[in-house]
């Protein structure tokens, strides 16, 4: 085909595909042309050569076929969708090419990723409600849940963290919506066929793939989860990733079933990675003791997806408890695990078609693993523990019978690929041995010829060799290739030799080709079989592979607890948190700690938390919400003793950042996330709140944080620990009969601070704001000025203001009903007769001039009569001197007044 016609062939492929990129396979190359040359050169660094033919130039890259898996998965990794056309001969013994395969961040198979990659699908119906299917190609995991809102979805999203979205064709004209799910995930979103998302089409897609009886006893009943998983399974297929025999198990899941953590309680508890974005420091990076890739995709699952029940949750700490306590078999359980590779990955490969000899011995040394792991763990105090259910729960048989299959098949060093031969010990198959015998027999001929050569015709410096020119040849020294028998017939001279060959030889060579051609189709005749087998077994190298990242997980959270001190918490009913000499488990590796105690229950369920900046308020309440979550995880934690009631969720707010591309500010996401909290909580939930109500004015975020401590003590009922700094909120211990006051103390002497990280009972009135102003190096002039401005706002409720340069006194009264500052100098009490505001005022220029220009009431208009009622309460509010009411007693006079004004008393 002309160069003009591979390029033609390209475009038109490119017509067939909405990828981003094509490879197409041109004989031993992978080629891009036109513009994805010049993409894939840029983003691979590959060299873009510009090829001319009839008159035409165009830019062409290429890589090498046996090279192009990680060439895709550089660039799927940078969110390029890359269609695959392979080369193919027609009867006729034409070329042609045709699109196989469609890689995507969801189907890619050879992923670097160590957690699992998730492909997504959701689907919003009429009547409210969103189905979400979650699938792992690389493992085969399948899971259906239905949401009743879109935070409930935005939460399975950063929970499942998929690489590649599906939304359903309803979800496409809902921006709103789509919106609000795309900040739950940096995942890409893909549009595919609307068809696949049908009711119909996709209950029949589950039900072929998992099998009628599958479907009615996961009790998958919504069709709004149905038809997300068939979305996937449908663009699956469509795609080839060739994976669908792998999907062999359905897992329906309910929220109910997990403690919930909405995506907000994900990122301030940092379990996966930090609020910068690294793995590095979160709760996941300091616990993963695990020696497996699953195992620690395992122990990540677990992390973001707690547990509520507490039969299951009672059995992970029993296997901890016990791995904890021995340590010598603990060791040696993570010895032998320490060989195992990833099954579930395996069977996705050869269920694909991708798997080569050396994945297949890589399942038969992790099968060995399986009754090596049950030898380490009998004899031991692990025995009679659920460590030895674990390990019991696969067919032992049938992966015993597997791994010696695959034990007597392939040879111990195969080549890398499947076409070359060699893949097979001797004694697997007769007619394979008796091709492999003929061959060697061939090639001893061969290896023989140079000696027989010299020995029978008198010749010194004879070789034999073979290369791709001149196939197999008998080269001979210059100086006696006049010697020759006549029967050699050369085939090429060179500087100090010459080349020939014989009938014999070619006839010997004829034999050795067809011999290797025969042997190479057998023995991926053979392969391809084997292959299939093990695909097969999928579902068994799922349960191993499970199994296996099970008792890994287990035996890191012991690791952890071991080495650092962990109690076993006991688990109650909700209501509960009793917790001895807490710790933070991120922070006590990192810094000397100082552990607290926390106590709550029905009677003390609301802590209200003051205390100095810095002093560890935020630590405190974090590591009571992160020692609730690893019990739920079914981890030991990090306290002396800890009695714990199940929570069903955790939700918290603490802290917020602007997002002005999306119209927020920072005070409107810290009222959305606080609005989320009481919509969601219930009295079984655990919530944290550090600050509410300081993105905006002091009165306005006084009375958010009251109105909202009364609403969660008194509607919601939820355990709550609140860290303010309006310690105004702690007379409501007073009012409130579940609310505590617990404060950080701090030690002041001779004007030094000494923070003592001690959390002790009642309130505090201090935040040592200035103080951390101090130490966070902020000029000693401005420091010194805020200590005289806030003790005069404290004695006097009145400062003077420094002006720049001018010498004439200017008084700022602090007026702290009102909560503002009226600036004043003499000459603007002479001068300003009309009330309008002069320079340096910082009294709302707005208010003033709205005083200025209201109307006074017409004379012929008679004044409305007030009734008594009213007139008592101005008389009440005339003879209040705000300067020397607190903000409490005025609010609570207020709130008086509105009541005797509404009739109320």
């Amino acid at each position: 085909m002309t160069a003009q016609g591979i390029v033609g062939q390209f475009l038109s492929l490119k017509e067939e595909t909405d990828a981003d990129l094509l490879a197409m396979q041109c004989g031993d190359f992978y080629e891009f042309f036109a513009d994805d040359a010049e993409t894939v050169g840029r983003e691979l660094d590959l060299k873009v050569s510009q090829k001319s033919s009839h008159g035409s130039s165009y830019p062409m890259a290429g890589v090498p076929l046996a090279d192009l898996t990680p060439y895709l998965k550089a660039l799927v990794e940078r969110g390029y969708r890359v269609a695959v056309a392979d080369q193919y001969e027609t009867e006729s013994g034409d070329l042609r090419r045709k699109i196989t395969r469609v890689v995507t961040p969801g189907t890619l198979l050879e992923t670097s990723r160590a957690d699992a990659q998730f492909l997504a699908a959701i689907v919003t119906g009429r009547s409210g409600g969103l189905g979400l299917a979650f699938a792992d190609v690389t493992t085969g995991q399948f899971l259906v849940t239905e949401a009743d809102t879109v935070e409930d979805a935005a939460a399975e999203l950063y929970r499942f963290s998929p690489v590649e979205v599906l939304p359903g064709p309803d979800l496409r004209a809902d921006d709103e919506t789509l919106s609000q799910l795309r900040d739950a995930t940096d995942a890409s979103f893909s549009l595919f066929s609307s068809d696949a998302f049908a009711p119909g089409r996709a209950r029949h897609a589950v039900r072929e793939q998992f099998g009628e009886s599958t479907v009615d006893s996961v009790g998958l009943d919504s069709e709004l989860a149905t038809r997300a998983a068939g979305g996937i399974l449908a663009y699956v297929e469509e795609t080839g990733a060739g994976v669908l025999r792998s999907m062999t198990r359905l897992r329906v899941y309910h929220p109910s079933d997990l403690l919930e953590l909405d995506a907000t309680t994900q990122r301030n508890l940092e379990l996966t990675e930090t609020m910068h974005g690294d793995r590095s420091g979160s709760l996941f990076d300091t616990i993963d003791h695990t020696v497996t890739a699953p195992g620690g995709r395992l122990l990540r699952e677990w992390l973001t997806r707690p547990r509520r029940d507490r039969d299951e949750l009672a059995r992970r700490h029993d296997a901890v408890e016990s791995l904890a306590s021995a340590a010598l078999a603990r060791e040696r359980v993570r010895d032998v695990l320490d060989g195992a590779y990833d099954l579930e990955r395996l069977a996705s490969r050869a269920a694909s078609g991708s798997a080569d000899a050396s994945a297949l011995l890589s399942v038969r040394d992790t099968l060995d693993i399986l009754p090596a792991l049950a030898d380490a763990i009998e004899g031991t105090e692990l025995a009679d523990t659920p460590l030895a259910d674990v390990v019991a729960r696969p067919d032992r048989d049938a992966a015993a019978d597997l791994q010696a299959e695959l034990d007597d098949a392939l040879a111990e060093d195969p080549p890398k690929t499947v076409t070359q031969g060699g893949l097979f010990q001797k004694g697997y198959d007769e007619e394979l041995d008796d091709l492999i015998e003929r061959h060697e027999s061939a090639k001893s001929w061969i290896d023989t010829l140079a000696d027989r050569e010299k020995r029978q015709h008198g010749l010194s410096h004879v070789t034999v060799d073979r290369n791709k020119t001149d196939g197999y040849y008998i080269q001979v020294g210059k100086s006696v290739a006049d010697q020759v028998p006549d029967h050699y017939r050369q085939i090429k001279t060179l500087k100090n030799s010459k080349r020939f060959v014989t009938e014999e030889l070619e006839e010997k060579e004829r034999d050795i080709l067809r011999l290797e051609e025969a042997r190479g189709d057998l023995e991926y005749d053979l392969f391809q079989d084997l292959r299939e087998r093990v695909a097969a077994h999928a579902e068994l190298l799922q349960d191993v592979g499970r199994a296996l990242a099970e008792v890994d997980a287990l035996a890191s959270l012991a690791a952890h607890a071991a080495g650092n001190g962990w109690t076993r918490p006991e688990l109650t009913e909700p209501g509960v948190l009793h917790v001895e000499a807490g710790r933070h488990p991120v922070v006590e590796t990192t810094t000397d700690f100082v552990p607290n105690d926390l106590h709550m229950d029905d009677e003390r369920g609301f802590l209200i938390v003051t205390g100095p900046n810095m002093s560890g308020k935020s630590t405190y309440m974090r590591q009571a919400a992160l020692i609730t979550l690893l019990a739920q995880v079914g981890s030991f934690v990090p306290a002396d003793a800890a009695t714990i009631g199940v929570v069903d969720g955790i939700y918290t707010r603490v802290g917020a950042l602007d997002e002005l591309a999306q119209g927020r500010s920072t005070f409107m996401v810290e009222m959305q996330e606080l609005s989320n909290i009481l919509h969601s909580a219930t009295e079984d939930s655990l919530v944290i709140l550090d600050e509410v109500g300081r993105g905006t004015a002091t009165y306005d975020g006084i009375s958010i944080a009251w109105a909202a401590t009364e609403y969660l003590h008194n509607e919601v009922r939820a355990k709550t620990l609140f860290a303010t700094h309006y310690h105004e909120l702690t007379s409501l211990a007073d009012h409130l009969d579940r609310v505590a006051n617990v404060h950080v103390a701090a030690d002041e002497r001779h004007g030094d601070v000494t923070f003592l990280r001690t959390v002790v009972d009642g309130p505090t009135d201090r935040s040592y704001g200035i103080h951390v102003a101090d130490l966070a190096g902020v000029p000693r002039p401005v420091v010194d000025r805020a200590s005289d401005v806030l003790d005069r706002l404290r004695d006097e409720k009145a400062i003077e203001a420094k002006g720049s340069g001018s010498s004439e006194p200017v008084q700022a009264v602090f007026d702290v009903g009102s909560g503002q500052m009226k600036v004043e100098s003499e000459s603007s009490e002479r001068s300003n007769t009309t009330g309008a505001p002069q320079n340096g005022s910082v009294e709302s220029a707005a208010a003033v001039a709205s005083e200025s220009t209201e109307s006074p009431e017409s004379p012929e208009s008679p004044a409305p009569a007030i009734d008594p009622e009213t007139e008592a309460v101005l008389d009440e509010l005339e003879s209040v001197d705000v300067n020397a009411t607190s903000p409490l007693d005025l609010m609570a006079k207020v709130q008086s007044w509105q009541s005797k004004l509404e009739g109320d008393e």
